[in-house]
C-alpha cells in the first residue's frame, strides 16, 4: 500500500485507507483500492506500491512521482493502471 516514504518525528501525517481483504481470481483483473487522506497543507509527492512476498520480502511494483512521473517494474509493465 502506498505510504509516505518517511515522516519526520513530531509531524502529523494523513491516513492510509485500504480494504481489509480483496478477493481476486487468478488470470482476472483486480482493483486494489487505496486512499490517502492528507492533512491540511500536506502534499503527496510520491507513492510506492510494494508486493509482499514470503518471509516478509517486498518487491517494488510501481512508483508514482509527482515530478518524475510513473515507473512500473518490468514484470508488471502493461498490467498496472492507476
Amino acid at each position: 500500500a502506498p505510504v509516505p516514504a518517511w515522516v519526520p518525528t513530531g509531524c502529523r501525517s494523513g491516513v492510509v485507507e485500504v480494504e481489509r481483504s480483496v478477493t481476486a481470481v487468478l488470470g482476472q483483473d483486480v482493483v486494489l483500492p487505496c486512499r490517502y487522506r492528507a492533512q491540511e497543507q500536506e502534499q503527496v509527492v510520491q507513492v510506492t506500491w510494494l508486493k509482499r512476498g514470503p518471509a516478509g520480502h517486498s518487491a517494488e511494483v510501481a512508483v508514482l512521482n509527482l515530478q518524475h512521473g510513473e515507473h512500473v517494474q518490468e514484470p508488471y509493465a502493461g498490467r498496472v493502471l492507476r
